[in-house]
This record gives C-alpha cells, structure tokens and sequence, in this order.
C-alpha cells in the first residue's frame, strides 16, 4: 500500500527560490535544506523560519550546523518535531508514521541516494539526512526532501537503505514530524518571526565569529597544504561554506522582513543595508573558498588578512544596525 502525506510528482516538483540558480550557496546543509523545500511544498513560507540564522556560531574548529529549531517551527506553524523510538524494523516504522499523515526525518547512507549521482551515489559512504513523505513497501519506492529538492527512490536503494536497520547496526537517528496543527495561513506567522527575530538577536555571538573564524584558519592552513585538497573541502565545507550559506540565508530572511513593513518594525533602510552586508559574506567566503584551495593545491599566496577584514566588519556593520532600537510608527 502506497502512503503519502502530499501528492507530489518528483519529475514536475519544483524547488524554492531559495534553492534557485541565481543564489550564491545553493544548497546549505541537509537539515536546513530539507526544511526549506518541505515547507515550501506543504504550501508555508520558508522565509519565515529563518530567524535562527542570526544566533548561529563558530564553535572553536567549525560552525556550527545551522538547522530550524523544533521550538520556532511549533510557534511559527504548529508543526510538532519529537524524536522516534525505533524498535522494531525501520520500514515499518516510517511505513506507519507516513500512514498517519506525518513526515519522518531519517539519518542515511548518501551512497543509496540516486539524487547525488555524481557525488556520492554508490561511489562514496556519506551521512546525511531526508525527510520521507511518500512510501509503498510493496513497490518499494519511497518518496523524500533532500537538499534542494524532493525526489524518489526504488528497488535495490530501497532494500539497502532500510537494510541498514540490522541488529549488528545501531538505528539510525529518526524524528516524527505531526502536522494535526500546522497551519501555513495562520496570520500570525509574521507577527512570531518578528518575536523569533528579536530573540534570536539576543542570542547572538558575544564576539565576531567571522574574526575567529579567521584566526582559526590562519593557524589550520599549513596543515590543510600538507593534507591535500580533498581534507580542504570537507574541513571548508564546516567552516567557509557554512558560514557564508547561514549568512546569505540571513540576508534572505531581512529582505522578506522589509517587504512585510510591519509597524514597529526595525526601518526598512536598517533591514536593507544589513542584508546587504550579509550578502557580501556570502560572496566573500564563496571567493574565499576558491582563493584558499588554490593555495592547498598550488601553493598560490591568499591574503587571509585583507579578506577576513573586510568580511569582520561586515558582520560588525550588519549587527551594528540590527542591535539599534526598533522604529515605533506614531
């Protein structure tokens, strides 16, 4: 029997504009990506959800994996995020869930995902995370968000990938997702990603993660030169390309904030120049990325210096405006 909780058609899905061709970082990580897009489907705005973006951090040796936290997801949409015990075969499990009209977050193998043909499709063992919405056991066919879009899966991937549940395994981290008060239309969605915003801010770094982010660098590239480019992608991949995807979702989420002109709101000239200055973070750790791999393969000279300086006072300048005090409308 074939469970769905939305009647997509993979081949004709189409992805977020937050996920389109002219973004910077077109993809984030898996938790946050797969938010995106299944926002996107059950018909709410992932804009929303974005106000996590202004308390993420760099912690020592990576920043960290910025993800939508259960708690602005239940405020914003009623959507109820809880972890799932799984004691008995997985497929049976997500079988029922999705039986129940809730989607289900599951750890996985990229290996078994045909969506990252060319990456790591049968060619490379990678964890990572998708958001099943369609399964028929029969058939065996599952249906799930992943990065940047929704996509499907069958015969031999679906074996293995539910194969994995063996008893010499542990069981992979899964989460149940109930959508009995989700509600998209819900007009005081604006009025909640204010407040997340506002809370958000408070919980912002104590000092300018894009400074030590930079030192850290400093001091990790000879190491990186020494241990070749394939180490640099997955050590950029935690760092740079992290930061610079937060940044530019950041820079999104006060875009759509100055469109709404809410009364009270920051001023709409605040919200514009600090999402520009987000958005030159994006850009710059984008170009950094490029600029510090030729530096690990070629031994070509980086100015870390001039750049993480530029970058430090964006950041500074983007916070400087969004700490002022909102404009009270008379």
């Amino acid at each position: 029997m074939r469970f769905e909780v939305l009647p997509i058609i993979a081949e004709a899905y189409r992805s977020h504009p937050l996920h389109g061709p002219s973004r910077i970082w077109c993809e984030t990580n898996c938790a946050a990506d797969l938010w995106i897009e299944a926002l996107h489907a059950l018909g709410a705005e992932p804009l929303a959800a974005l106000a996590f973006t202004f308390s993420t951090d760099f912690d020592g040796d990576q920043w960290r994996m910025f993800k939508h936290p259960a708690e602005d997801l239940r405020r914003l949409f009623g959507i109820e995020v809880a972890e799932l015990n799984v004691w008995r075969p997985l497929v049976h499990h997500v079988a029922e869930q999705v039986g129940m009209g809730r989607l289900v977050t599951v750890d996985v193998d990229a290996w078994h995902l045909p969506d990252t043909a060319g990456l790591t499709y049968r060619c490379a063992h990678q964890k990572t995370t998708v958001m099943v919405q369609m399964i028929d056991v029969e058939a065996r066919r599952l249906g799930y968000f992943h990065n940047s879009g929704y996509f499907e899966l069958e015969g031999e991937d679906f074996d293995a990938l539910f194969a994995e549940n063996r008893s010499s395994v542990l069981a992979p981290y899964v989460e149940s997702i109930r959508l009995d008060r989700f509600d998209p239309a819900d007009a005081a969605v604006r009025a909640v990603a204010l407040e997340l915003f506002g809370e958000h801010l408070e919980r912002r770094p104590p000092t300018n993660p894009v400074a030590r982010m930079g030192r850290r660098l400093r001091l990790d590239l000879p190491w990186l030169q020494a241990s070749g480019l394939e180490m640099f992608h997955r050590y950029a991949f935690g760092t740079l390309r992290q930061c610079g995807a937060n940044a530019e979702l950041a820079a999104a989420f006060l875009s759509w904030l100055r469109a709404l002109e809410p009364r009270g709101a920051w001023s709409p000239r605040a919200l514009e120049i600090a999402a520009q200055r987000f958005n030159a973070i994006a850009a710059g750790m984008k170009s950094l990325e490029l600029s510090v791999a030729r530096t690990v393969s070629r031994g070509k000279a980086c100015d870390l210096d001039t750049a993480f300086g530029q970058l430090t006072r964006c950041w500074d300048e983007a916070y400087g405006l969004l700490e002022r005090k909102p404009c009270h409308a008379g």
